[in-house]
Parts: C-alpha cells; sequence; structure tokens
C-alpha cells in the first residue's frame, strides 16, 4: 500500500486537467515560480508561485486544481490552502507529467 492510498490518491494530471475543464467556475493553478510558468504552462492556467498564496483573492469555494514542477509544491499548496478554508481544492501534481500541448 503506497501513500496515497492511506489519504486517497491524487489524480494524474492528465485527468486532473480535464476534470479542471469540466468543473464550471474552477481555476487551474500553477505554483511554480513566474520564470518557471513563462518557460511553458498548461494553458488556462494562472500563476501564483507557492509562497504568494497568501495574495490568492479568489472566494474559498472556488474549486482550484493545483500543480508545480514536480509535486512537491504544489502538495505544499494543497495544505496551506485547506488550512486557509478553501474547501475544494485538487492536488495535480507536476507538470512533468503532463501530456498535453504548453503555452509560453
Amino acid at each position: 500500500m503506497g501513500i496515497f492510498d492511506m489519504f486517497g490518491k491524487r489524480p494524474g494530471i492528465d485527468e486532473g486537467v480535464e476534470r479542471f475543464h469540466a468543473t464550471a467556475g474552477a481555476i487551474l493553478l500553477d505554483v511554480r515560480t513566474q520564470q518557471e510558468y513563462h518557460q511553458g504552462h498548461i494553458p488556462q492556467s494562472v500563476n501564483i508561485p507557492l509562497d504568494h498564496l497568501s495574495e490568492l483573492s479568489h472566494p474559498k469555494t472556488t474549486p482550484l486544481f493545483v500543480y508545480c514542477q514536480s509535486g512537491a509544491r504544489s502538495s505544499q499548496a494543497y495544505s496551506w490552502l485547506k488550512q486557509h478554508g478553501y474547501g475544494q481544492v485538487t492536488d495535480l501534481g507536476g507538470i512533468m507529467g503532463y501530456h498535453g500541448a504548453l503555452e509560453q
């Protein structure tokens, strides 16, 4: 049994992006640095680096789908967002596993 089996599995990033597209009013949140974001990001994503999450101004009921480079920062962002009252947060992990087109 892996760690995600104990706490619920995180969807694959491709599946998670599909779920983002199917969720009304959702935000796809890239928590990497601005430099990483500009090197290539998932279309329709919004960049708020992990150390700037306190600047997020969306209602706490907004569905959030969070990703980073490898999955470590998205996990930290998930925990921070949940601790600060965001109820609908999905950790998608790292963009390294994404198979779709990227924007620059």
